[in-house]
C-alpha cells in the first residue's frame, strides 16, 4: 500500500520515535529538516536549533512557505514519512499526494522538556522556562516562519505521547490498521 505519512508535532514530542519505529515496517524517512541542516553546513554552521530555526525561516522567506517539501516531494510516492513539517503551506505541498496523512504527535511540556533534557542536543534550552520561551518562537505568525501549533491543528489523526516507547508503539500499529482498513475500503 503506498502511504506517505507526515509527521508534526512539538520539539521533543516524539517525531523522532515514530519515524523510526515506522522504518521497521518497511517506511523510508525523509525529512524536511535535513533540507535545512544540508544549508546550515553549506554555510558552515553547526546543526543547533537556533540556526536551524532562523535557515528555515530564510529558505522560506526567499522560496515560499512550502519550499522545504517542494524539495522532497519527487522523491515520494511509496511507503515514506516526512518528518518535520513545521508550516502550514508544507502540509499543502504535501496533500497535493493522493496517499499523504498528516500525523500529530503530541505530548504534555513537561514530557518534552523532560525528554529534551536526557538526548541532550546542542543549543537545547536546559531550563524549562527557555523551553516554553523557545516553543513560542517556533509558533508565529509569519507565514514564512515556523508554525507548530497552526500545521498541528491540520493534523488528519493524532498520536499522544505521554506514556513509555511501547505505548507508543502500539499507537502507531492501530493507526496503520486503521489507515490500512479505510484504504482498502475505498
Amino acid at each position: 500500500m503506498k502511504l506517505v505519512l507526515g509527521l508534526t508535532g512539538s520539539n521533543a514530542a516524539g517525531k523522532g520515535e515514530v519515524a523510526a519505529y515506522l522504518t521497521s515496517k518497511k517506511f523510508m524517512v525523509h525529512s524536511l529538516s535535513d533540507v535545512v541542516r544540508e544549508e546550515a553546513a553549506a554555510r558552515g554552521l553547526p546543526p543547533e536549533r537556533e540556526h536551524l530555526i532562523r535557515i528555515g525561516n530564510e529558505l522560506r522567506e526567499r522560496g515560499g512557505a512550502g519550499v522545504l517539501a517542494e524539495r522532497i516531494l519527487s522523491r515520494l510516492g511509496g511507503r515514506e514519512i516526512v518528518d518535520s513539517i513545521r508550516n502550514p503551506s508544507e502540509v499543502a505541498v504535501l496533500r497535493r499526494l493522493p496517499q499523504f496523512v498528516l500525523v500529530g504527535v503530541s505530548a504534555s511540556l513537561e514530557v518534552r522538556f523532560r525528554r529534551s533534557l536526557e538526548r541532550g542536543r546542542p543549543g537545547d534550552p536546559r531550563t524549562l522556562e527557555e523551553f516554553r520561551q523557545r516553543e513560542e518562537q517556533e509558533n508565529t505568525r509569519d507565514p514564512n516562519a515556523q508554525r507548530l501549533e497552526a500545521t498541528f491543528r491540520l493534523a488528519d489523526q493524532v498520536l499522544e505521547n505521554d506514556g513509555d516507547l511501547e505505548e507508543l508503539h502500539r499507537a502507531v500499529d492501530r493507526l496503520l490498521r486503521r489507515l490500512e482498513e479505510e484504504r482498502s475500503g475505498a
